[in-house]
């Protein structure tokens, strides 16, 4: 009596066992999918700051007499130095890597590790490029005392904007990948290969799912 009762039990475990997994996971899923937005979020803001300096603020500066360039150039790199540019400077890097560690084992890692490199790129440029000549502008002192400020500008100008549209570019590319990887986490979870499989569907769920 008591191995029928069993018997009988069994299935309902089963199922009981294969819903809480499937819960566990569909938590799971949901968080790593917060995540990845967040890292794309992060992302588009970095892109979309080079991409305007590529596009309007370096050509509409390039109209600039010498001195007049210089000091607005120390004033916006002086202006960048805040804690939200930050967060989301770093935050980029930081989010794309945690959501390729979640997405290890799945399809959707290549597009994220791939949009990882792509900023990691973009972050390395930004460090030992960008920033030093930023350094070595601010460092020339105030525009009105420069003796010469075409040299100033020359040392600066050209450099810097070849490998800020770089920048934009290889961002742009990450932000590329980490919106198809969000398409391809998206579809993965609604085919139920992902975390959101019902438990009828479960394997463990045996022959409760004809029910």
């Amino acid at each position: 009596m008591a191995r029928a009762r069993a018997a009988r039990l069994t299935p309902y475990m089963s199922e009981n066992v294969a819903t809480a997994r499937n819960t566990t996971a569909a938590r799971k899923g949901r968080g790593t999918g917060l995540v990845l937005g967040a890292a794309t979020v992060a992302m588009g803001l970095i892109a979309g700051t080079f991409y305007i300096f590529a596009c309007g603020v370096m050509p509409g500066l390039a109209r600039s007499s010498d001195r007049a360039y210089i000091e607005v150039m120390q004033d916006i790199n002086a202006a960048f130095e805040n804690a939200v540019f930050f967060a989301s400077f770093m935050g980029a890097l930081l989010l794309t890597a945690v959501a390729a560690w979640m997405l290890r084992r799945g399809p959707v890692r290549w597009w994220v590790l791939a949009a990882l490199l792509a900023y990691f790129l973009t972050f390395v440029l930004t460090v030992t490029v960008n920033v030093p000549l930023n350094d070595e502008l601010a460092d020339a002192g105030d525009p009105a005392k420069i003796a010469d400020p075409a040299a100033v500008r020359a040392d600066f100008e050209d450099t810097w904007v070849a490998w800020n549209v770089l920048r934009a570019l290889l961002s742009t590319l990450a932000l590329g990948l980490l919106v198809r990887a969000l398409v391809v986490f998206g579809r993965t979870r609604r085919d139920g290969t992902g975390a959101d499989q019902s438990a009828y569907l479960d394997p463990a769920a045996g022959s409760s799912a004809s029910r």
